[in-house]
C-alpha cells in the first residue's frame, strides 16, 4: 500500500460524484480552485466560457452516466458561477497541510472583491507552516456555509481493517475533545452494518441522525469502492436545508490501486508533500518514471557524499541504504536510487546516466564507491537490465576515474553469469574497478567493501 494526499478540493470532486453515483446521496457541493499563475479568483467570476480545470458544481440537476466515467470527470462542468456574487466566500490554500484554522489561513464570511484580495496576497508567496517553508501555490473557494453544529467524521484503513470515528465535536479543537468521539472497526470485507451503533445515543434529532446515517454509509462505500485509505471531514456540517455538507476534507488514496481506478480517480493529481522540492536530476527520474511501466526512484540525500546506490528492487534498496547507515557511513550516503519492474535498456541507461552525472559531479581527491546491488532476480534477464549501466559507464568513464570511484556489483538470476562477466570485461576495457559478487554471496556483502575503499 502506497498512501498519497489529495488536494481538498479534488477530495470533495471525488466524494460528490461517487456519492451521487454509488448511492444518489446529493450534496451541494461548490467549489472553485485557483491556481499559481493561473487566472485569477475575479477572471474565473467574469468567464462566460467552459470551467473544465476551475470549477465544479454539482447540484440536483447533475446527470450521472450509469457508469459514470467520461473525460470530463462530470458531465456537468457549470457555467453558472452566481453564487460567486449571492454568497458570502471561504478561502483556505490547498496545499496538503493541516492545522489551516489554527494557521489563522482559512478566511472566512468575505465578498468576492475581499476573497479575491486573499488570495492576491498570499498566493505565490513562500510560507513557514509547522516548522516547514514552501510556496503556496493552490487555494481553494467555496461558498460560507452558516450552521450551529459541527461535527467529526473519518475513516482510516488499519490492520483489523477500517476504523471508522464519529463525533458531535468537530473543528478545530477536536484533539481536546477526543474523548467524546465514538468509534468502530469494521473487518475487512464485512458488512457495514454496525455504522448504526456510531450515532447510537448521540444529543442530535432523529431527522438529523437519518441524514447523517444515510451520508456515512455512503462516504463508506465512496471509501471502499476508491480504495482510500484516508478520509477525514471536520468539520462536518448541514446547512440549512439539512443538506450534508463537509465543510473541510482530507484524502488519502492507495497509489498501488491506480491501475484500475484510473477513471475512477477522475484525472486527479497526486502532489507532493508541503514544503518538497526536487532537483533537476530528481525531476528527470520522476518524469521518466512517470512514463515508464517499470519503477525508477532517485532521492539526493548528500550531493557530496562518497557512497553513491543504484538497486534493483525496492526491498532491496533500502536495505542496502539502512546497512550504509548501520555501518556508521550515514553521512556519505549520497543518494537513494532504486529500479525494478524490469524497465527498458534505454531507461536504465537514461537511469545510470544520471546518477554517475551525479556521482562525479564533485571530484575532491577521495575514493567513492558505486553499489550496483540487488537481490536474485526470478525473471529479469540480468545482463539485458546490466545492458543499459553499461553503456552509461562507458559514456562517463574519464569523468569516473578523475573522481576515483570503484564500482560494486552484487547480483543474481537468470543469466547473472553474463552479466556480471560483462561487467568484469568493461572494468578491463575502461582501467576502472569493477568488483562482482553473485548470489553466493550475502546480498549487502558489497557495502563493507565500499566502505573499505573509501576509507582505504
Amino acid at each position: 500500500m502506497a498512501r498519497k494526499k489529495i488536494r481538498e478540493y479534488d477530495a470533495k470532486r471525488l466524494l460528490t460524484w461517487h456519492l451521487k453515483r454509488l448511492q444518489g446521496i446529493h450534496i451541494p457541493v461548490q467549489v472553485i480552485q485557483v491556481t499559481y499563475g493561473g487566472p485569477s479568483l475575479t477572471e474565473l467570476a467574469d468567464m462566460s466560457s467552459d470551467f473544465e480545470n476551475n470549477q465544479t458544481q454539482v447540484d440536483g440537476e447533475t446527470t450521472l452516466q450509469e457508469n459514470g466515467f467520461g473525460d470530463q470527470h462530470l458531465d456537468v462542468w457549470s457555467k453558472d458561477k452566481s453564487w460567486l456574487l449571492e454568497n458570502k466566500l471561504v478561502v483556505k490554500p490547498d496545499m496538503l497541510f493541516g492545522k489551516r484554522g489554527k494557521s489563522n489561513l482559512v478566511k472566512l464570511n468575505l465578498s468576492l472583491e475581499e476573497a479575491s484580495k486573499a488570495i492576491e496576497n498570499l498566493i505565490g508567496s513562500s510560507l513557514e507552516v509547522e516548522g516547514i517553508r514552501g510556496r503556496i501555490t493552490h487555494f481553494i473557494v467555496e461558498p460560507f456555509v452558516e450552521h450551529d453544529a459541527e461535527y467529526y467524521f473519518s475513516i482510516q484503513s488499519c490492520r483489523e481493517g477500517n476504523l471508522v470515528s464519529f463525533g458531535c465535536c468537530g473543528g478545530i479543537d477536536i484533539e481536546k475533545h477526543w474523548d467524546k468521539v465514538k468509534q468502530v472497526v469494521i473487518p475487512a470485507g464485512e458488512s457495514p452494518i454496525v455504522l448504526d451503533t456510531l450515532l447510537a445515543n448521540q444529543d442530535i434529532s432523529r431527522q438529523i441522525r437519518e441524514q447523517l446515517e444515510q451520508f456515512i454509509k455512503g462516504c463508506y462505500l465512496v471509501f471502499e469502492d476508491l480504495d482510500m485509505t484516508f478520509l477525514e471531514m471536520n468539520p462536518l456540517t448541514l446547512n440549512d436545508r439539512n443538506h450534508v455538507i463537509p465543510l473541510d476534507m482530507r484524502c488519502e488514496l492507495d497509489t498501488y490501486a491506480v491501475f484500475k481506478n484510473q477513471k475512477k480517480w477522475l484525472k486527479i493529481e497526486f502532489p507532493e508533500s508541503w514544503g518538497s522540492q526536487f532537483t533537476d536530476e530528481e525531476q528527470f527520474i520522476r518524469s521518466l518514471d512517470e512514463k515508464s511501466g517499470a519503477s525508477l526512484k532517485l532521492t539526493l540525500i548528500h550531493p557530496k557524499g562518497h557512497i553513491w546506490t543504484m538497486v534493483a528492487g525496492g526491498g532491496a534498496s533500502v536495505i542496502y541504504a539502512d546497512t550504509v547507515v548501520d555501518l556508521g557511513m550515514g553521512d556519505e550516503l549520497a543518494n537513494y536510487a532504486e529500479y525494478s519492474g524490469n524497465p527498458k535498456e534505454e531507461e536504465t541507461y537514461l537511469f545510470a546516466r544520471t546518477i554517475l552525472d551525479l556521482a562525479t559531479r564533485y571530484p575532491d581527491g577521495k575514493k567513492r564507491a558505486l553499489l550496483v546491488g540487488g537481490g536474485v532476480a526470478n525473471f529479469t534477464d540480468i545482463a539485458a537490465t546490466f545492458a543499459g549501466i553499461i553503456q552509461a559507464l562507458k559514456d562517463f568513464h574519464g569523468k569516473l576515474q578523475v573522481a576515483k570511484l570503484k564500482v560494486f556489483v552484487r547480483r543474481g538470476g537468470p543469466n547473472y553469469e553474463t552479466g556480471l562477466r560483462l561487467m568484469e570485461e568493461l572494468g578491463d576495457e575502461l582501467d576502472i574497478p569493477i568488483e562482482v559478487y553473485g548470489p553466493d554471496s550475502n546480498m549487502t556483502c558489497i557495502v563493507q567493501q565500499a566502505i573499505d575503499w573509501i576509507k582505504g
